[in-house]
């Protein structure tokens, strides 16, 4: 269409022209056929017709859509200006996409984790509901009584629905493999409060008063990645049984594409079952289901009003706990916006800290283009004074530099997808793997629409301010010979220097941030671990306890693997434990009672192997041996934090050797052997916790400890082979122990530990990249000015070395002046600095968030890149010809 009106409007002026030439040709006949001059007559009739040019625009004016032509024509003319200048058109550019790059790739990942709505229904009314001590702390998971008892008597909630995990690792068996999925106990009104119902099938009957619960039984509703990823997306999937873990599951419904709940499981599929609710379940004990709640706020009522009545009547609940220490943990509710909690407050922290940084990267970018574009409009002075001495309009003149500045900033955005799309997929590299984060290249209509706002912004920052100022300087001035240095230049010049200075201000903001996190990973690298972590490889095993039911795991699985692994080529040592130190795999906690207290410790499952693997030294006693079996006195191993917390004597750890803790079953107590030297175990910057390792093979099934024990394991290994010479022989023996081994995690022991660093490390490196880029364009911008500087002020140089200036002394003028700048850009950024550091306290190690020295380095980093790039057009400055500079003008 805009092809065939361009067409039209050619026609209609092609026509016009000639028009008006017939009508001159015609007035000019009747004059001739009257006797004047052909001449003479050629004259009367154009003025007696007036200015042709004048009539056609008058004309073109009536037709409509001229602004759409003016628009084209300054397309043009941009294109044209891009041509004639190529390097400055690169340098805006390149800022431009650095910029607004930077920006998106952060908002990408911000819209990803905290933005992008939920896919149920009003989820700002969806509250998490758990139970806590008195004094607000903890997150407890809730019994099914409480549950009922808030159902029947809450005012607050339209309905309050719970979820538990299945237990242990859950696999659907096919027929050649089975694949694992996370698999949800639910309350059968889950998918009612949420307010999301199955693409594909029915959910589970809901009845308040439970008595669907037996219609129910034996049903299972499957996630669309299970269903696609699994079942091959097959119509018939509903009514079809399915097993799980060994036991039989009927379908019943699919849920829809992108649907989970909970949230915040990475990487798996994930099913659904009706939660069934036995005897032992309707007590307030330990071994009672505990769940996590969730409830639909009724329209109208606040989260502090459902609070408030919630706490009040667990106050009345409470009292039903006849065990003092269980009574003590749900003692009273917290309630939190279900979409709030997806993201934990350190993630949240770091992503809005990473965005303010690439938006201040972003506002450098758009102050630097800004000064360029200051910058050409003062050397485009006489061209804007000329246009509107020929009787071009302001308006004009300023959507033609508009449209210029458009231009570069809709280029810049299509660069800049390519290094949001490249910084992302890098960020995604360097990502821990503890680290929950989406880092997907993949970018949608926010973020498009996103794209198109920071492209927009950037053309009315960057161009409308230096377009306005050009238009408003006086003409005459700018006429005449030398009108460059008018007073109007001379304030552009100075508005050019306070853009520079808040350029290197912003940027010594971020080099001191990037500074500080770059000493926190430094000090964290500092910090002893307690354990080696050369030439191991780490396999995390996902447990598939269902083929191993009936049977005791040790035997059955885990020894006969050990000994396969030790005897593997190049192998040292080989042995099993629950979690490797600073690994983020399986927690186990220990709650028990010793002396007459109330002991709370990490317990590790572990092989005697361990510590050979490791090299954990020994405080006092010994680590497990080969005489430490099933049948043998049952023994345990504490850490230093352990003993100083509970040992008898506070002033010697030492005498809890030989203390009895637990029965690990009947008739067996358990002995405290030895005390291990600390080791990091769950973060490099948290002191060790109290912790208990038990003997692996003296775990048995009528062991208290045996199902949280056995579900899952870590296969270290010491070996001085390649790790891609190990892993297809390692896989090899996991798949040989239990088919579904053999897709485990494998790793380094190095890697873990660098994992561990977590968001510091992808922070520090983000803001490496930042800080860099904010350095160099502040750097390219104060060379720019300088530059600058030194072109306009070429016959005042040449005048002065005339007159006999000294070299060194034109040296030291361009120098004192980019000095000038640097010191109040540094003075500024110092305060911003200072600010902005203590947002970073939550991320620091060893390192105050107001450290002088990473900001006098920083600013030390930013003087000297400044005066280096100042150096140059000083040089040149002192190095002008006066002949040449005489005759410039």
């Amino acid at each position: 269409m805009k092809g065939l009106r361009a067409f039209s409007l050619r026609r209609r002026k092609d026509d016009l022209r000639e028009e008006i030439e017939s009508h001159l040709c015609m007035a000019i006949a009747d004059r001739v056929a009257q006797g004047e001059s052909a001449e003479a007559a050629r004259q009367a009739a154009i003025r007696e017709f007036g200015n042709p040019p004048l009539v056609q625009e008058v004309t073109r004016v009536t037709w409509g859509w001229l602004w759409l032509e003016r628009f084209g024509q300054d397309l043009r003319y941009a294109l044209r200006q891009m041509r004639r200048s190529p390097g400055f058109a690169a340098s805006v550019i390149g800022t431009l996409a650095l910029g607004i790059g930077a920006a998106t790739a952060m908002f990408t990942v911000v819209d990803h984790m905290l933005l992008r709505p939920l896919l149920y229904k009003d989820a700002n009314r969806l509250v998490a509901i758990s139970e806590a001590d008195r004094t607000g702390k903890g997150a407890n998971d809730v019994p099914w009584q409480d549950i009922q008892e808030w159902r029947s008597r809450n005012h607050s909630f339209t309905a309050i629905a719970f979820t538990g995990s299945m237990n242990g690792r859950n696999y659907i068996e096919t027929k050649n493999s089975a694949a694992e999925v996370y698999g949800v106990r639910a309350s059968a009104n889950l998918f009612d409060v949420l307010g999301v119902q199955p693409a594909l099938g029915r959910g589970f009957f809901s009845d308040s008063s439970g008595a669907d619960e037996a219609k129910n039984a034996q049903t299972i509703i499957l996630s669309d990645a299970a269903w696609r990823g699994t079942f091959q997306t097959d119509p018939n999937i509903l009514g079809k049984p399915i097993r799980i873990n060994d036991t039989s599951y009927t379908v019943v419904g699919v849920m829809p594409r992108g649907f989970s709940y909970p949230k915040d499981i990475p990487q798996l599929s994930q099913v659904w079952i009706a939660a069934q609710i036995g005897n032992a379940d309707q007590g307030r004990t330990y071994d009672a289901l505990h769940f996590e709640a969730i409830g639909r706020l009724r329209s109208g009522v606040t989260l502090a009003a459902a609070r408030a009545e919630m706490r009040a009547l667990q106050q009345s609940i409470a009292p039903e706990y006849t065990d003092p220490s269980i009574r003590k943990d749900h003692s009273t509710v917290n309630l939190a916006r279900y979409t709030g909690t997806l993201v934990g407050s350190g993630t949240r922290r770091a992503l809005l800290a990473l965005l303010a940084a690439s938006g201040v990267l972003w506002l450098i970018a758009i102050v630097n283009v800004t000064s360029l574009l200051l910058a050409r409009g003062t050397a485009r002075q006489r061209e804007i004074a000329m246009r509107g001495a020929l009787g071009a309009s302001r308006a004009r003149v300023v959507q033609q530099m508009m449209v210029e500045g458009l231009l570069l900033s809709t280029i810049a955005a299509a660069l800049g997808i390519g290094v949001a799309v490249a910084g992302m997929r890098l960020a995604e590299i360097a990502r821990p793997r503890s680290l929950n984060l989406d880092l997907s290249s993949h970018l949608n209509f926010p973020i498009l629409a996103a794209l198109c706002g920071l492209t927009i912004l950037s053309a009315l920052c960057s161009a409308a301010w230096p377009a306005l100022l050009a238009v408003c300087a006086p003409i005459e001035p700018a006429l005449r010979q030398g009108g460059l240095h008018s007073g109007a230049g001379r304030r552009q010049h100075r508005l050019r220097g306070i853009l520079v200075a808040a350029e290197i201000a912003m940027s010594l903001t971020l080099l001191m941030v990037c500074g500080l996190l770059l000493r926190t990973i430094y000090n964290l690298r500092q910090v002893p671990l307690g354990f080696r972590s050369d030439h191991i490889i780490v396999a995390n095993l996902s447990i598939p306890a269902y083929r191993f039911a009936g049977q005791n795991l040790v035997p059955a699985l885990y020894q006969p693997l050990l000994e396969r692994a030790q005897h593997m080529h190049g192998v040292q040592s080989a042995g099993l434990m629950s979690e490797v130190p600073l690994g983020q795999t399986f927690h186990i906690t220990l709650s028990l009672y010793l002396n007459g207290r109330t002991v709370s410790a990490m317990l590790k499952p572990v092989t005697p192997g361990i510590q050979r693997i490791f090299g954990f030294p020994m405080l006092a006693g010994r680590f497990f041996n080969a005489q430490d079996s099933p049948t043998s006195e049952a023994v345990v191993v504490v850490n230093p934090a352990f003993a100083r917390e509970y040992a008898p004597d506070k002033h010697d750890p030492r005498s809890i050797l030989g203390q009895t803790m637990w029965r690990l079953s009947k008739n067996r107590p358990m002995r405290i052997i030895g005390i291990l030297d600390n080791e990091r175990q769950t973060s490099i910057a948290q002191p060790s916790q109290p912790e208990v390792d038990v003997c692996l093979c003296q775990i048995t099934p009528d062991s208290g400890i045996y199902q949280p024990s056995t579900i899952a394991m870590d296969l270290a290994l010491r070996t001085d082979r390649p790790m891609n010479q190990v892993i297809p022989e390692l896989r090899a023996i996991l798949k040989q122990a239990s088919p579904e081994l053999e897709n485990a995690s494998i790793t380094t022991m190095n890697q873990i530990v660098q994992d561990s660093y977590g968001s510091q490390r992808l922070a520090a490196h983000l803001l490496e990249c930042f800080g860099g880029a904010a350095l160099l364009l502040c750097v390219a911008g104060l060379y720019g000015l300088l530059a600058y500087v030194v072109t306009q002020r070429t016959r005042e140089i040449g005048v002065r070395i005339a007159l006999g200036a000294q070299r060194s002394t034109l040296l030291w003028m361009v120098l004192r002046q980019a000095g000038a700048l640097l010191l109040v850009g540094v003075l500024a950024g110092s305060a911003l600095a200072l600010a902005s550091g203590r947002l970073l306290r939550g991320f620091l190690f060893g390192v105050s968030a107001h450290d002088g020295w990473t900001l006098a380095a920083a600013a030390a980093v930013l003087l000297a890149s400044g005066l280096l790039a100042a150096y140059l057009p000083a040089h040149r400055a002192a190095h002008v010809n006066p002949l040449e500079a005489l005759r410039s003008e």
